[in-house]
């Protein structure tokens, strides 16, 4: 089975962002939730692999990925996390 990958940024000004990584970071953890932390701001191909895998050349963190399948953005991980469907969502069933 593949690792989820989780793209995100070290540098923002983007409150909202900086919230939307806090939340993610402390979901996965908090279910023991095995991933890789992609820092895009200091990797430029990270970012090009994230945008790629999103299909959206502006796309921008956080992101989710399991492998090479793209999983979603905040507002999908967040859908997912409601519903009580976030193994489902991460594709780890």
């Amino acid at each position: 089975m593949s690792k989820i990958t989780y793209y995100y940024t070290s540098v923002s000004s983007n409150l909202e962002i900086k919230k939307h990584q806090q939340k993610i970071d402390m979901i996965l953890s908090s279910k023991k939730i095995d991933f890789d932390k992609v820092d895009i701001s200091t990797d430029a191909e990270a970012k090009n692999k994230m945008r790629e895998l999103a299909g959206d050349p502006k796309a921008l963190p956080p992101q989710l990925c399991n492998g090479d399948t793209y999983l979603g953005d905040f507002s999908a991980f967040d859908a997912a996390v409601e519903a009580e469907e976030i193994e489902e969502f991460l594709k780890l069933k």
